[in-house]
This record gives C-alpha cells, structure tokens and sequence, in this order.
C-alpha cells in the first residue's frame, strides 16, 4: 500500500478492501504532497458509483490522477478495491480526490452493502465534493442502478448529528441526444423522490435537501465512441475544480473544514467510528471555524512570545543569575501576549475563544514555569549560602551552637519569603511552598552536617587521646607479662577512659542535645577505650611465640646480674632451663585472655599441669583414655569474646617453642662438655708413671749424645708455635670432631706460614737477628707458659 507516484500525481490506497486503514500511507502522502503547509486551503472531491461504470477513468482524465483501470477487452470487474487517495495534478488550491469501490459488485458479495454503506458515509464526512457517476440511460427509471446509490447516500448523510454542506455533482455519463435541460428536470425529481422516501430522524421530517447538499448536474459523451468530445467537456468541467473553494465555487458554502495537517487522523478516526458502528457527531460550523481559527490565533500568538526580544532577554537573566523585579516584568511580558489574542479572537464563539485562551495562557505559564523555578532556585541558594557564611561566623566567634542556629535560620527564611513575593507574576497562582520547604530541609541538612562535623571532631580528638595513652603503655605491659600486668592494664583503662569521658561530656555541654544521644557518644567513646587494649592484645597475642622465645633466651642466657652467661660445666642446666620455660609459660597464660573485668581463671594452673608437669611424669604410666585439658577450642568459664588463644592453640604454641628452643639448649649442654674437656687435656697420673719407666733408656741416650737434644729442642720450638698459631685448646674447647676438623683445616696454610717467616728473618742483616730474636723468644715464652706439660703431652 506504498504510495504511486507520476507526473504531479501521487496516490495512495487509503484504506484496503478489508477496511484496513493506511495510517504509514497517509503520513508519507501528507509529506509527499506538502499538505500539511495549505493550513484550511485546499478541498476533498470523492467518487461514488455502480462497479465499471467509468469512476476511475473519469478521474484519470479530469484530475490527471493515475488510478487503475479497466481493462474492457477482459469483460466487466471489479477494478478498485477499497479507497484510493490522490492529489490532483495542476488543480489550485490542493485538491485531494478518493476513489472508492463499485457499489453494486459481485465480488463483494453479501459484504456488499456493509462496506457501501461505511465507504459512502466515509466519503460525505471528510469530501467537500462528491461526484455521482450514473447511466444517462438510468434517468427517469424506476429500477435504475443509481437508485440504492442514493438511498444509500441520503440513509448515512442520517447518521451525520450535524452534516457538512456537501456539493453533489451527478455526472451523466454516455449522453445521448436528450438535451441536458430536459434531462436535468427529471434527474432532480428522482432525487427529490429518493430524498422524500429516506426514513428521517424525527429533527429532520421537513428539512429540505437543499439544507444537506448543493446539487449539481453535468453530463458527458461516451468515452469509447467519442472520446475527442468526452476529453473536450471533461476539459471545461475541470475549470470548475479551480478555485473550488472560492465564494461561488464548487464548494464555496462547505463548513467544518479540517486543517490540512490534522487531515490524516481526522480521516482515520472518522474511519474507527465508522467501523464501530456508530453514529458522527461532527461539530456544528460555527463551533469548527472558532475552533480552529482560535487554534491558529492561539498558536501564532505563542509563537512570537518565544520570539520576543523582552521575554528572551528576561530569560537569559535568569539563567545567568539572580534577577530583581522578575515578577513585574514577566507579567508585562505576558499580558501583552494575552491581549494581542483577546484583540484578533474578539468576534468568535465566546466558548471557544475562552477555552482557547486558557490553553494558551497554560501553554505560555507553562514556558516560563522554569524560569520562575530557576528565580526561586536563585532565591533559596542566595539564602542558603548566606545562612551558612553567617552561620559559620557566629560558630567562629563563639556563640553558642543552638543559638546561632537558631537566629539565622529565622533571619533567612523572613528574607526568602520577601523575595518570594517579588518573584510571582499576577497571571498565575503559583505556590512556592516547595522551594521553601526545601530552603527549610537545606538549612537543617547543613546544620545537622555541621553538627555531626562537630561532633565527630571530638570524638577523633578524644579518641586519638586514648589510642596514644593506651597503645604503647598497654604494649609495654603485654610484652612484660607477669601476674600484675593484667591490674595495671585496667587501672590504665580506668584512669585514662575517665580523664577522655570527662573531657567529652564538657565538651558536649554548649550543643544542647539529648541526653540520649550524650550517653550514646560517651558509651562509644568507652567501648573504643575497651576496643584499643582489646585490639592491641590480640596484636600480642599473635607475637606470644616469638616473646615467649624472647623471655627464654634472656633468662636462659644471662645470670640473675644480666650478665651472658659462661658455660664452664658447673652450671644447673635442668633448673635453668626449667626457670626459663616457667616465665614462658607465664607470659602465655597472662596472653590467654582478657582480663579487664573482676572475673578469675584457672588458666596458669591448667597450662602448667598440662604443659610445664608433664614432662615430670612418665608418659608409659598414663592412660590412653586420659583426658586432655587443652583438648578443647574454649577456656573452662571463659567467653570466647574474652579469648586470645584457644586451649588447642596454646598446645600448638608450646609444642613449637620446645622445638625452637631445643637447639639452644643442646648448644649450652655442648658448650659445658666442651669446657669439661679442654680443662682436662693432661694424661692421666699412671700414664705419666708409665712413660718415665718405659722412656729411661731413651732419656739416658739423649744424656749421652746432646745432638738429640738440639734436635728436640728445634722440634720443640716449631711444636710450640704451631700450638699457638693454631690455637689448640681454643678448638678443642667446643668438642674433639669440630677441633680436629678446624685444626686438620688450618694445618697445612700455618706450616707455609711458619716457613716464610723463617725465610724471611734468614734474608735479614746479621745486626737486627739479635734484636728480633729475643723478642721472638720472650714472645712466644710468654703467650704459651704451660711449655713443659706441652712437651710431655706430646712425649
């Protein structure tokens, strides 16, 4: 159902043979043809006729539209389906031309008289010309085809509540020679007698048909035998349409005109009712002309109000800022657009031109509603800002919260609404209540973020106070954990949460609060009191292993003088280690709990039964089904709320704490028997007995020949410095394998040594041998006294 388009022509079927109205189709032939610009000035012709009676060829020829059809050598059928739309080309003012359906066809069937009846209605509501095509040879014939046509016509021209003066032209087609002025006479008696025998509503018994339509005849030649004549008189009846709408035209009387651009949904709603079944009640023409001439009034009225250079500049004011005088103004400005349309609409229908002029001072309300919303979001910011400038200055200076708050805000709400008055314009009732209310919640919205800024400034303030009194003060007592720790940390919590309360409730006093909201800020000050020593406590807690290892090095480590300790072998080891493993213990049940309350617990006791005893007890001798008291995720009597290491956990703890101190202390039960060693290096008493007896015959060789002694005295010296270069006892001081091993390593590079040295003092002038020598000698004489037992040793 696409739009066809020739020369100058455009068509489009306006509804299909099913009754489908076209409403894509109308629109893009409303745009195609530009109607919607000819405002009331153009006209609707319609065609209504029996099935191949010439309709469209009629048309084709008159309006120089290009609608289909027949074909005569294929015989006599239905040709158009439904009702097609064109413009007619070279015709002014814009004339519009529908060709509807035959109304005696035989396709349609039964549906015949249906859809007759809706198309004939259709076309004398929105035509300002209905063309009649008929028989010439159907005049004065009582069963004529054009007959139920006219019925049909004259029986929905009924159902129109106050029907258009519609021109009626009968076209008399094939004319023969029966001169067109007797013809004429009985054409309008048959109509008249159609006429008089329509049944009529009771308000319409008498009135004449001159009222409903103006009746025209024309008649024309055939179009298959004389074609040339019938082109000539369709030529002439063409200059008729021009001008149609003109005083004296075709439809020069029509009333209720459409405006061109309301054409289309005027047609299809026209076409809904219609379809429906229901009767048109077309506005009476009085109630249409004021219609729609105070529409356009209205319109264009509107129209220059947006052009207008004074509104314009008005409202580029607004928008860059606060304006005074804004309601005078506007009300000017208004009043002389109201009274231009009260002017040209004077001599309408006084209804119409009433609600026309509340649409339009609505429409122009309407336009200028933002700008005076923006006068008042100008007036309610200006106030704003001022309160808080004020406001804040009163705070600085040292008035009391509540006062200051208090002044101002009554300050600015009295300047708001005096402002308010100037900004409204007569024209309307607007309420500015809103904006007030909203000036109201920013005001307290700013008061309470000042407030709540305020507030929260000395809740951080007396918090940090309380983290820097308690963190490294509790820290400092968690890490040095003893059966007093616990006391002192509440007596610190007690003086320090007392002395920041305090502070905070002086501090609250000039803010007028609730005594409610007071305890509530001063509970949470101390819950964040109790929340520091928790939280650092479980900061401990996490290092409890690495301080407990800490606390056994030192006591392990170093005497009751702190001084390191030496392990010479004369040392209680066990007890030591047990001491040490004790003040680990303790620190680990002291870092169990919390213990800020009165409550007690049997947590020391627990551990060292389960822990630091059972090392005493034989383990063969215990039961398998013996109860383990750190088998448990909980203390006996403890909540977990208060718990910092779990009975399983601390189990953990010790386990890995015994491994990482077992090495220090293998290293000092080493160290002791390392030292036990070194001290005893001598042979014993009857080994020495042994080597006097056994070596007397040697010694009485060395006696007789002394060059064994020169050669053992050499020996001698090179044995006693390799026992110092090598530092023997000093290896062997932490056990036999490490000593011989280091020794074994340091051997062969102390020889080399010894020999470069002697190789040197070899090199050197004969004067500085004496001086070096003995200082050699007295050297090494006094580094390493002990030469005889050396000597023996090695014997």
């Amino acid at each position: 159902m696409d739009a066809d388009k020739s020369e100058g022509c455009c068509s489009v079927q306006l509804i299909d043979g099913d009754g489908i109205f076209n409403v894509s189709g109308i629109d893009h032939f409303i745009k195609d043809v530009k109607l919607g610009e000819c405002g009331l000035s153009y006209a609707v012709v319609s065609i209504m006729g029996p099935q191949s009676s010439g309709k469209s060829t009629l048309l084709n020829n008159l309006f120089r539209t290009n609608f289909l059809e027949m074909d005569a050598f294929k015989g006599r059928s239905q040709t158009t389906k439904g009702i097609w739309l064109a413009r007619c080309a070279g015709i002014e003012p814009c004339t519009l031309v529908m060709d509807l359906e035959g109304t005696d066809g035989r396709e349609r069937g039964e549906d015949d008289t249906a859809f007759e009846k809706q198309s004939a209605l259709f076309a004398l509501a929105i035509s300002d010309i209905v063309l009649i095509n008929m028989w010439c040879h159907d005049i004065g014939r009582e069963q004529a085809a054009n007959k139920p046509l006219l019925k049909t016509v004259f029986q929905v021209m009924m159902r129109l509540f106050s029907p258009r003066k519609t021109t009626m032209l009968f076209v008399i087609r094939d004319k023969t020679r029966t001169p067109l002025e007797n013809l004429e006479p009985v054409l309008r008696e048959d109509i008249q007698k159609i006429w008089d025998s329509v049944p009529k509503p009771e308000a319409h018994k008498e009135t004449p048909l001159s009222d409903f339509f103006n009746v025209e005849v024309v008649a024309l030649s055939s179009y298959e035998e004389k074609e040339e004549q019938f082109k000539e008189q369709v030529a002439s009846l063409r200059q008729r349409f021009m001008q149609s709408i003109a005083p004296g035209g075709l439809a020069g009387d029509r009333r209720g005109v459409i405006p061109a651009s309301g054409f289309g949904f005027s047609a299809d709603q026209i076409w809904r009712v219609i379809k429906e079944n229901k009767d048109l009640d077309l506005p009476a023409h009085k109630v249409m002309v004021a219609t729609v001439r105070c529409e356009e009034i209205s319109n264009e009225k509107f129209a220059h109000f947006i052009t207008n250079e004074d509104w314009r500049k008005l409202d580029e004011e607004v928008q860059a800022g606060p304006v005074s005088g804004f309601g005078k103004r506007l009300t000017a400005i208004l009043g002389s657009c109201l009274a231009e349309y009260d002017g040209e609409a004077t001599f309408f229908d006084e209804g119409v031109r009433s609600s026309k002029r509340h649409q339009l001072e609505e429409k122009l309300l309407q336009l200028v509603n933002p700008a005076f919303q923006d006068v008042l979001g100008h007036i309610r910011w200006g106030m704003l800002e001022k309160f808080k400038a004020s406001f804040d200055k009163a705070l600085d200076i040292g008035e009391g919260f509540s006062s200051a708050s208090s002044t101002w805000h009554k300050a600015c709400m009295t300047q708001f609404d005096e402002e308010c008055a100037g900004a409204i314009i007569e024209q309307a009732n607007w309420d500015t209540s809103k904006v007030r209310d909203k000036l109201v919640r920013d005001i307290e919205a700013h008061i309470s973020s000042v407030r709540a800024s305020k507030l929260s400034e000395l809740t951080s303030q007396y918090e940090s106070k309380l983290h820097e009194a308690l963190s490294e003060p509790v820290e400092a007592l968690l890490e040095g954990a003893n059966d007093e720790t616990w006391t002192a940390v509440k007596k610190l919590h007690r003086r320090e949460t007392e002395s920041a309360v305090s502070g905070l409730r002086n501090a609250l006093a000039g803010f007028e609060m609730e005594e409610e909201t007071r305890d509530k800020m001063v509970k949470s000050l101390q819950d964040y009191s109790r929340g520091v020593i928790e939280s650092k406590a479980k900061e401990e807690a996490g290092k409890v292993l690495m301080r407990m290892k800490e606390r056994f090095g030192t006591l392990f480590s170093h005497d009751s003088d702190s001084m390191p300790r030496v392990w010479t072998g004369k040392e209680d080891l066990r007890a030591i280690t047990k001491l040490a493993r004790s003040a680990s213990l303790k620190l680990l049940s002291v870092m169990a709990v919390l213990r800020l309350g009165d409550e007690t617990d049997n947590i020391e006791k627990t551990l060292n039964v389960a822990l630091l005893d059972a090392t005493k007890n034989d383990t063969s001798k215990k039961s398998i089904t013996a109860s383990d008291p750190l088998a448990s995720s909980t203390w006996d009597e403890v909540p977990s709320s208060r718990t910092l290491i779990t009975p399983v956990q601390c189990k953990s703890i010790w386990r890995q704490f015994k491994t990482e101190t077992e090495y220090t202390v293998t290293q000092a039960i080493s160290a002791q028997e390392a030292n036990r060693r070194g001290s005893n290096w001598l042979p014993p008493p009857w080994a020495i007995l042994a080597l006097i007896v056994l070596g007397f015959n040697e010694f009485m060789t060395l006696l007789r020949n002394p060059l064994y002694l020169g050669v053992l005295f050499v020996g001698f010296l090179l044995a006693k410095a390799l026992w110092t270069q090598l530092d023997i006892p000093g290896e062997f001081r932490n056990g036999a394998l490490p000593g011989l091993i280091s020794i074994s390593a340091k051997f062969v590079p102390t020889v080399m040594n010894l020999l470069k040295n002697l190789a040197a003092e070899g090199q050197t002038p004969p004067a500085a041998n004496p001086e070096n020598r003995p200082s050699s000698n007295s050297t090494s004489s006094s580094e390493n006294p002990p030469d005889d037992k050396s000597s023996s040793k090695k014997d």
